[in-house]
């Protein structure tokens, strides 16, 4: 369909066009004239990106949109509707229990009927760039569209509150039983530590052990010392007993023995003199031998006292060393007991130090939950409230009457076209032409134009001309 041919459908039934569009138009304005007026109340709240410091510590970013839409949902909850007919005590009304008598025929339940039908006109929007959430209620009164509004809004501020506050006194009373429990297990701790301490005579361990570490020390050091006392004093007792006892050091500085060797070597040098000149069988030199005799014997008695004495001095060193080994053993055991003592002490003390932790724990988050328990504040705020709206929301006239003037139009334009195509007419040359498929060789010119009939059989020759190949030719 060319553009003329539609242009020249619209002039043919412009008539019946008009009509179907003053038909809509009127049938949509009468009906929005008809419709009853609904108003829309709407209330706003804000959601704190600030909560409260016991909060931030586990939430420190609670606005996100997952949150927002957690919000709204609450909003629109079971919960909150029924606290809203609970609030306005609207089951107690007569008016209303008739009205669900007639809507459910008195089955079910009229809070839940109520709530039901209050979600139905309830509109929640959350803003797309701050912390503002719109709620919306639509009515047909304003007041009552307002107060619907509110008691949502009010509503769900309660039920925040609630969420907030009901967990947190649960965890209270839990934290309250554990907080006794902790309690008792480190006074059990404490009193197993003060007995093991008392038991013990445990004042304090670390000095006490640093001091016997310290005796160990040196009775260790006295140890090693005598040891290498005793082990010179061995060797000159060995040394002593056997046959080079007489070169000792203690015998050749002994003063005795140095003055007897002398008078023997004095005797020894008479006895050569006097042996030469008179002989061996003179009495001088019989007298002069069973002297060096005599100085002999006092010699070696003298050598065998000194040596004596480095044997007693022997002994009395082995017996030190003997003793001292047994004070040094007695003192190890000592420290070792001390140090098991020590031991037995400090996982006595780990458990008290690990029940007063717990018991800490625990009395933190209680004082912090029952702190939470007993808050009045959420981080929900109204921001506005609804007032009785002037102006109805619905229906909407302007809106209405440019859908109106467009649906018409179109549907006028439609039902045109579909009368033409139930009563087809030749509105053209083109119709002509495209339906036969044969070329028009004049047009009757209509009654009272001045174009002769000459003209317009010589202008459908030309066409005719211009349009078959067999008359060009």
């Amino acid at each position: 369909m060319t553009f003329g041919q539609f242009i020249a459908i619209l002039q043919a039934r412009w008539k019946l066009a008009l009509a179907v569009f003053g038909g809509t138009v009127f049938i949509v304005m009468v009906v929005s004239f008809l419709l009853p007026k609904q108003y829309t109340a709407t209330a706003s709240i804000v959601v704190d990106a600030k909560p409260d410091p016991y909060t931030a510590m586990g939430y420190p970013s609670m606005v996100t949109p997952a949150f927002m839409a957690t919000q709204v949902d609450i909003i629109q909850s079971d919960r909150v509707a029924l606290r809203v007919v609970r609030s306005l005590r609207l089951a107690e009304n007569p008016q209303v229990r008739e009205q669900w008598k007639q809507a459910t025929k008195g089955e079910g339940n009229i809070e839940v009927w109520l709530a039901e039908s209050f979600q139905k006109n309830l509109d929640v929007r959350p803003s797309r760039e701050s912390n503002v959430v719109n709620v919306s209620y639509k009515g047909s009164d304003p007041k009552f569209a307002a107060g619907l509004a509110n008691a949502f809004v009010q509503a769900y501020l309660d039920t925040v509150l609630e969420l907030k506050v009901d967990p947190a006194k649960q965890y209270s009373s839990f934290f309250e039983t554990r907080s006794k429990e902790a309690r008792a297990t480190l006074e059990a701790a404490q009193v197993k530590l003060s007995a093991f301490q008392q038991e013990k005579g445990i004042f304090n361990a670390d000095e006490r052990l640093d001091i016997e570490n310290a005796r160990l020390n040196e009775l260790s050091s006295q140890l090693v010392g005598l040891q290498a006392l005793s082990s010179e004093s061995g060797s000159r007792n060995t040394q002593a007993t056997g046959s080079s006892g007489d070169k000792m050091q203690e015998v050749l500085n002994n003063p005795i023995v140095g003055a007897l060797k002398a008078d023997l070597s004095r005797a020894e040098v008479k006895l050569q003199e006097v042996n030469s000149r008179l002989g061996d069988s003179h009495p001088q030199v019989v007298e002069l031998k069973a002297n060096i005799a005599e100085l002999r014997i006092k010699i070696n008695e003298e050598t065998r006292r000194v040596t004596t004495g480095v044997g007693v001095t022997n002994n009395i060193n082995r017996q030190r060393e003997t003793q001292l080994r047994a004070e040094l053993d007695a003192q190890r055991k000592k420290v070792l007991g001390m140090k098991q003592v020590r031991d037995e002490g400090m996982v006595l003390l780990r458990d008290v130090e690990s029940a007063q932790r717990a018991y800490d724990s625990i009395l933190q988050r209680l004082t912090q939950s029952s702190l939470d328990s007993q808050s009045t504040q959420s981080n929900v705020n109204a921001l506005t409230m609804a007032t009785p709206p002037m102006d109805p929301s619905n229906p909407k006239m302007l809106l209405n009457a440019i859908v109106a003037v467009f649906g018409g139009t179109l549907l006028g334009v439609m039902v045109a076209f579909i009368r033409e195509i139930s009563d087809r007419r030749v509105r053209s040359v083109e119709d002509i032409s495209s339906a036969l498929g044969i070329p028009v060789i004049g047009i009757l010119p209509k009654t009272g134009s001045k174009k002769s009939g000459l003209l317009a059989v010589a202008d459908a020759q030309r066409r005719v001309i211009g349009h078959s190949p067999a008359v060009g030719q």
